[in-house]
């Protein structure tokens, strides 16, 4: 739920990376993942990441230019993979696929055309996160010595969990779920350039006067990845409502309406599937060398491409040896 109304409940505030120093953040790989592969894919020619056999990897190039930003700020990153998809989400995940074809449908045009902005706007907005795509990510991962995690279901809802748990000091991601599945501390802006946002989980709750049920049963009656809002509803009536009738049924029965499967939707954030069964070794020591030669070798992606961020991982790394040794 990755929308304005929910943004506009949260407690933000911009946070300076020397305050984060030393930290471990849980990251939702998926997230993480697609925003700098779409990036990737529309300020990068093809060719750069376009193997000989005509398979795309502009993941490789999206995922080593994306680390740097954690290891030169003394930041441990967990990624947490996906497990199932929740059956509540068959209606969105059909109209994501639905939107795409469209999108590709249009890009097909762009090509015929020969409208080369065009092309490079919508091929980046119908990418998907192929098998090829997940694969390559977590080897090169392991070959940098990167943590991962593989979650039951929903990775946000792992890595939230990680947090409750003091494993992890950080969620990061985009998406405002991660304040209804009660992360306590959240960056986001972590793919953007400049600090980051922190959101708060009980500073919000406290800003508002509510518990994190009610905070979960606004959310639903403003709308979520699971259900559709009650027309009407925004931020302001939605805290309002819960407030007055106590929970979601209260605040529907004042309404009038009705929230299919909403005990099944609360559960979903207040106990989502979860799992304790991992390991986690924090002191990251890469094989650059691996690395390097699996993206540029095997998977040929233009070594121009990825140089640079390839030699900050090994300065910030170093440097970061240095201080552990002193």
């Amino acid at each position: 739920m990755g929308n304005a109304d929910l943004r506009s409940l949260a407690s933000l505030e911009d946070v300076p990376f020397e305050e984060l120093s030393d930290s471990v953040v849980a990251v939702d790989a998926h997230n993480w993942l697609y925003r700098y592969l779409t990036t990737t894919v529309r300020f990068t020619s093809d060719e750069k990441y376009t193997t000989s056999d005509g398979t795309e990897v502009a993941n490789l190039i999206g995922v080593v230019q994306g680390l740097p930003k954690f290891f030169e700020h003394d930041l441990t990153p967990v990624f947490v993979f996906d497990g199932g998809v929740t059956e509540l989400k068959d209606d969105e995940v059909e109209q994501r696929r639905e939107a795409r074809e469209a999108r590709e449908e249009k890009l097909e045009a762009a090509r015929e055309r020969g409208d080369s902005k065009a092309v490079a706007r919508l091929d980046s907005q119908t990418q998907r996160l192929t098998d090829t795509i997940l694969t390559t990510t977590r080897e090169v991962l392991r070959l940098l010595d990167v943590p991962v995690v593989d979650a039951p279901a929903e990775g946000e809802a792992q890595a939230a969990h990680m947090a409750r748990q003091n494993v992890v000091d950080y969620v990061g991601t985009e998406d405002y779920d991660a304040l209804l599945l009660g992360a306590p501390l959240t960056l986001r802006q972590l793919t953007s350039s400049g600090d980051p946002e922190l959101m708060d989980f009980q500073a919000t709750l406290d800003h508002h006067g509510i518990t994190w049920e009610q905070l979960v049963d606004a959310a639903i009656l403003m709308g979520t990845d699971f259900n559709p809002g009650i027309d009407g509803v925004g931020p302001k009536t939605a805290i309002k409502l819960v407030k007055e009738h106590g929970d979601l049924w209260g605040a529907l029965d004042a309404r009038d309406a009705h929230v299919e499967h909403g005990d099944r939707i609360r559960e979903l954030f207040l106990d989502p599937a979860v799992t304790d069964d991992y390991d986690l070794d924090l002191a990251v020591n890469p094989d650059l060398d691996a690395a390097r030669e699996y993206v540029t070798g095997e998977w040929e992606v233009d070594e121009g491409e990825v140089a640079r961020a390839f030699e900050h991982i090994e300065a910030s790394v170093v440097q970061t040896g240095l201080d552990d040794w002193a």
